[in-house]
């Protein structure tokens, strides 16, 4: 098993094999949450305008996701884990766009096969690439707003890399160095409203999900997101 960490969307367009899209803040730690709450199914959509249009022709679907951390007219929520908490998806479908996870989904062409990552299904995830046992692994980190890497993506994919090459890691030095540096933003009382301090702690709660999120394309060729629970 080759395994390459790659950066950003030039990450992902470069990405072979299995291809797992990382997003630790807060994307794909979202969608897990989504999931748990009973969504049936999730697009995936790079350009916000889409979104829009597709929101427009099915009101049913619900609008998720942000432009620069903020939720954007129109949305019904936010990026946020903790936002979302409450509300009962059982059935519904997801219409989720963001600055860098999704990005990364709709550039990974080259893959074979394409999986969300974070810390918060990390287990399942690498489970599944045990079983699946490819000759190519893309572990690609989104970093912020797709422009620059950050601790906890990058740190996801060594933690990943670490485990499938049965070497340690010191999970909570990680967090405590995300804290001090990318994380940082989940405790600014200024930011509070669109990154609240909660979601910090809910994207990092290691391993919380036993599920796999696969991206495959859908009938009408657009990518859609489901859960995998691993054997």
């Amino acid at each position: 098993m080759n395994i390459q960490i790659l950066q950003l969307v030039e990450g992902a367009r470069q990405a072979k094999g299995l291809t797992v899209i990382i997003d630790v803040f807060r994307a794909f730690s979202l969608t897990c949450y989504l999931f748990d709450q009973g969504v049936d199914a999730i697009f995936p959509v790079g350009n916000i305008d889409f979104a829009y249009r597709l929101k427009e022709e099915n009101p049913e679907y619900i609008l998720i996701g942000e432009r620069n951390n903020k939720k954007m007219p129109g949305f019904d929520f936010g990026n946020s884990p903790f936002e979302i908490r409450n509300f009962d998806f059982t059935g519904k479908t997801i219409i989720h766009t963001t600055s860098a996870g999704t990005q990364g989904l709709v550039s990974a062409s080259g893959a074979d096969e394409l999986i969300t990552g974070s810390f918060v299904n990390a287990e399942a995830i690498i489970r599944y690439l045990r079983a699946a046992n490819p000759a190519i692994v893309s572990l690609v980190c989104m970093g912020y707003s797709s422009k620059y890497p950050v601790e906890e993506d990058t740190y996801c994919a060594e933690y990943i890399k670490s485990q499938l090459e049965n070497t340690p890691t010191d999970y909570e030095q990680m967090v405590e160095t995300i804290r001090q540096t990318s994380g940082r933003r989940f405790f600014n009382p200024d930011t509070q409203h669109h990154c609240p301090e909660q979601d910090f702690y809910l994207c990092l709660e290691l391993s919380k999900f036993n599920i796999v999120l696969k991206a495959e394309p859908g009938s009408d060729n657009r990518l859609v997101l489901r859960k995998f629970i691993p054997a």
